[in-house]
């Protein structure tokens, strides 16, 4: 098709479903639900039932840290902070958090903060917490610290954080540390023990992702508003949408467009959306050989032309995104406009010729439920693809399978990764460190992230991380953001709402840009 690629029209959603392209790429996709009445039934009096789309297979996050998985993680296990409103870090555990020179920061402990088995935090517990999470190989939260502060003990509450070079944002960054009493902390993820959240364990079965927690009697805050939460794993966006107007859960998380226009409007049920922090990104293998195409920026770029992100968004995913034009989310706290993906198949075909590329086929692989409509989204971009004369095959993983070894360059080889990234911390630097930070040290054990390795832009993220003046910093996250985006990591990128549904019944859910909410703060009413 040297050449001559067709410009394409916007493909609504009905042309997709009549297409069949579900069943030509062999993946189930759940049936549109027809309208019906409302709420029927009760999760039980005094329990607020959540249905997660991800298995939450730990109530630790050394390992998997999944956006709507922190509500249920930091409702047991705290840190010393945490991101409130304006994605600021607000104290926790900690008294205060201060600045002390440029490479401390004092932090003080709350005297009241208590595990649920009365003995309180101590520093000891914060020092082994870092010390456990620095053991865990491809920890997602790991690879987020530019280095890791020591704790130096200053009397039984204080202590300060010293790095050998400026840490800006630390105190954002400790949010993702949850602390457990030093003596029960190991370097993996952790299925029991206590925490001094406001909710403790009484049921876990890790295999099906079902839990249950009850208020902790004895916990050191404000007491929480539902005396049971039961936290269920329904991986089929139709069940969790079915289980919501049927009672039988009181909130659903991470719904997709399709799914929240049917559930709006209906009696006894209510919506909650805001803009995300989590980066959804088709991004290149970078463990390609040197002769391979994808090892050329050009090749990259021009296969980023074959994707109409325009009708993607409009029609697809039906306006719930917002459309990347940077590295990283351009609502964290030093992201800038570097460049915008643009749709231009004559183009494409034009570049992939000009370097010789023909007859390319490229393996795309994703978990399912990585982001809502992702397979009409895959299979999609492989219509588009194919247009400028690229086969594509689709992979689909199921949650709870071995993908994170494939990131690891350990499962298999492949060409593009649909992938989430979410940010805790309200940073840019935070999603920078953890994407494109990586080493050749940090590529040996797999952990940087699907090998992209530069030492120019790992050297300017920590060059931005260390520095304390503002707008010099400002400057060097702008330049280092332009060289990554010239470099074409991705093919197309976008940041999705953040949207749930709750019954009526459900109160007190204030709904954070992270895809977390206080669960503590959340009030039941009898339906």
């Amino acid at each position: 098709m040297n050449g001559n690629a067709r410009q394409r029209r916007g493909l609504s959603r009905r042309e997709l479903l009549r297409a069949g392209f579900a069943a030509g790429a062999g993946i189930a996709l759940g049936p549109a639900l027809a309208a019906c009445a409302g709420p029927t039934g009760t999760s039980g009096a005094g329990t607020l039932t959540l249905a997660l789309n991800r298995s939450l297979v730990s109530l630790d996050n050394k390992l998997n840290q999944f956006d709507a998985h922190v509500t249920v993680q930091r409702a047991v296990r705290q840190a010393l902070t945490r991101i409130g409103d304006g994605l600021r870090a607000e104290p926790v555990l900690a008294e205060s958090f201060e600045l002390a020179s440029p490479t401390a920061w004092r932090v003080r402990l709350r005297p009241e903060a208590v595990y649920s088995d009365g003995t309180p935090v101590a520093v000891a517990d914060v020092s082994a917490a870092l010390q456990m999470y620095q053991q865990v190989e491809a920890s997602f939260v790991g690879n987020q610290f530019p280095e890791w502060p020591t704790v130096q003990q200053v009397d039984d509450r204080t202590f300060d954080l010293v790095t050998q070079r400026p840490l800006v944002g630390l105190d954002s960054l400790m949010s993702n540390i949850l602390i457990t009493p030093a003596a029960a902390n190991l370097p993996e993820e952790l299925a029991d023990g206590v925490g001094s959240g406001p909710y403790v364990v009484t049921q876990a079965n890790r295999g099906t992702g079902d839990y249950t927690l009850a208020a902790n009697p004895d916990y050191w805050g404000p007491a929480p508003g539902v005396e049971q939460v039961r936290i269920r794993f329904l991986p089929e966006e139709t069940s969790r949408v079915l289980a919501l107007r049927s009672g039988e859960v009181d909130v659903i998380d991470s719904i997709s467009p399709d799914s929240a226009e049917q559930l709006d409007g209906l009696p006894g049920i209510s919506l909650l959306q805001a803009q995300g922090t989590r980066l959804v990104q088709l991004f290149y293998n970078f463990r390609k050989p040197p002769e391979h195409p994808l090892s050329k920026a050009s090749v990259r770029q021009a296969l980023s032309l074959a994707v109409d992100g325009e009708s993607l968004v409009r029609d697809v995913l039906l306006d719930s995104v917002t459309p990347t034009n940077g590295v990283v989310p351009l609502s964290l706290d030093g992201a800038v406009e570097v460049g915008r993906f643009e749709f231009d198949p004559r183009k494409a075909r034009q570049m992939l010729d000009a370097e010789g590329v023909d007859d390319l086929e490229l393996t795309v692989i994703w978990e399912s439920g990585e982001f809502a409509s992702d397979a009409y989204v895959m299979e999609a971009i492989a219509q588009m693809l194919g247009d400028i004369g690229v086969r594509v095959h689709l992979r689909q993983f199921e949650p709870g399978g071995d993908l994170p070894t494939w990131r690891q360059g350990r499962g298999g080889d492949f060409d593009i990764i649909g992938n989430g990234y979410g940010n805790q911390t309200g940073l840019a630097l935070t999603s920078l460190k953890g994407l494109f930070g990586g080493t050749p040290e940090m590529e040996q054990t797999g952990d940087a992230f699907m090998g992209f390795v530069y030492d120019d832009i790992a050297g300017g993220i920590g060059a931005a991380a260390a520095e304390t003046d503002d707008q010099r910093r400002s400057t060097l996250l702008s330049d280092v953001q332009q060289s990554i985006w010239d470099l074409w990591p991705t093919m197309w990128a976008f940041t999705q709402d953040v949207l749930l549904a709750h019954r009526d019944t459900v109160s007190g859910l204030d709904l954070l840009p992270i895809n977390s909410y206080d669960l503590a703060a959340v009030r039941l009413e009898e339906g």
